[in-house]
């Protein structure tokens, strides 16, 4: 795949012009599984949905949906949840899931010829108790941060993933943590967002998650970080998720299958 980008530099008085060629190389598309099974609160959790796609080249402008799957959720009693796709979307839906804290799920793909498999255990999660504002933040001691504060059960690991949408931003913000050094504490989720303004409303979703789930985002957040390089630096390793092909184990999937507990908490900032 060949992409043509001009650079202009300024060499002492005049400017030169030069067409660099670049040859990206081409692998051929992987699955990309976007299946995170949520149970809100208040919520009883049957109607769940779960993405496929395609990986595609950098520069492409369009994500190709994986259509024509067969997609299935069996828990530990046996329970087959199956998911259609609506229409050619690679969106694949159930109105049936049964969500209990602490079962085992097992998600089944089969896709062209290949059989996709990932487990996961639905955790649990404590709500956000109350959300603390400083309007002093940031470098410039002017930015607004927020503070979700939550209590953490005690005597057991737990792992959070945090989730911040507002209309700021395209995409959410993310954060993950652990209760290692704070265990059975009351502690807190930390957003700030230098264009955050009076009466602005952040959206703060949390769901428990698994340690591996945990350690999966962690490197996956890292490496999305606004300090590393574009698509011309040296490119990080690629992070598995906990699927993998059992038909051709070199022909592994991309994404992460998650089942988890979650709360949502707005805030008005003030």
């Amino acid at each position: 795949m060949k992409k043509f980008i001009y650079i202009s530099a300024l060499l002492l008085l005049f400017n030169c012009e030069e067409v660099v060629d670049i040859d990206l190389p081409e692998t051929e598309p992987k699955l990309v599984i976007d299946a995170s099974l949520n149970w809100f609160d208040g919520t009883t959790g049957n109607e769940q949905d779960i993405k496929l796609t395609l990986s595609a080249p950098f520069f492409d402008t369009e994500i190709p949906p994986a259509n024509n799957a067969i997609v299935s959720v069996t828990d530990q009693n046996n329970n087959t949840f199956i998911f259609t796709e609506d229409g050619d979307t690679g969106t694949y839906k159930t109105t049936n899931f049964i969500p209990e804290i602490n079962q085992e799920y097992t998600l089944t793909i089969q896709y062209k010829g290949d059989t996709y498999v990932g487990s996961e255990q639905l955790k649990s999660v404590t709500p956000v108790e109350y959300v603390e504002q400083n309007d002093e933040g940031g470098f410039s001691g002017e930015d607004i941060e927020l503070k979700a504060y939550y209590n953490d059960p005690a005597n057991e690991p737990n792992f959070y993933l945090y989730q911040f949408d507002t209309d700021i931003a395209v995409i959410p913000a993310y954060e993950v943590y652990d209760d290692e050094f704070t265990d059975g504490n009351q502690i807190f989720a930390f957003f700030t967002e230098e264009d955050l303004e009076s009466g602005d409303e952040v959206i703060i979703k949390n769901y428990g998650v698994s340690e591996q789930y945990y350690n999966f985002m962690f490197l996956l957040l890292q490496q999305s970080s606004e300090n590393d390089g574009g698509p011309f630096e040296t490119q990080p390793a690629t992070v598995r998720g906990n699927c993998i092909n059992i038909t051709n184990p070199d022909n592994y999937p991309l994404g992460y299958f998650r089942v988890s507990q979650a709360y949502q908490y707005n805030y008005t900032v003030n």
